[in-house]
């Protein structure tokens, strides 16, 4: 994958949406999160916190946002671990992201 410093995964895959096997090309945002569900097929979902400036209160809230993203073949996610996901096109009614790390020892 050009551009962006993640290691390669070590299985193979032939899923043409795999950012390493495929012809999946990412660009724009990278998140980091939290897997909270991987039920559906090649999917997963994650959920990522950040903080939101209130400006009548001069305050932050904290907000939770959930994101849908492509789990190519090639990585193994387990709910609760930490992960990178990138910006790609849109693969589905939902899907804008796909899996491109999933984060060591945490």
């Amino acid at each position: 994958m050009v551009g962006i410093d993640v290691k390669q995964p070590e299985k193979e895959c032939n899923d043409p949406n795999c950012p390493f096997h495929g012809e999946l090309s990412v660009r724009g945002q990278i998140i980091e999160g939290t897997v909270t569900s991987d039920k559906a097929d090649r999917t997963i979902t994650v959920e990522r916190s950040f903080y939101k400036y209130i400006k009548k209160y001069e305050r932050y809230e904290k907000r939770n946002s959930k994101i849908k993203a492509h789990k190519p073949d090639c990585l193994d996610v387990n709910i609760g671990d930490s992960v990178r996901i990138a910006e790609c096109r849109q693969l589905s009614k939902t899907k804008h992201f796909v899996l491109i790390e999933v984060k060591e020892g945490e």
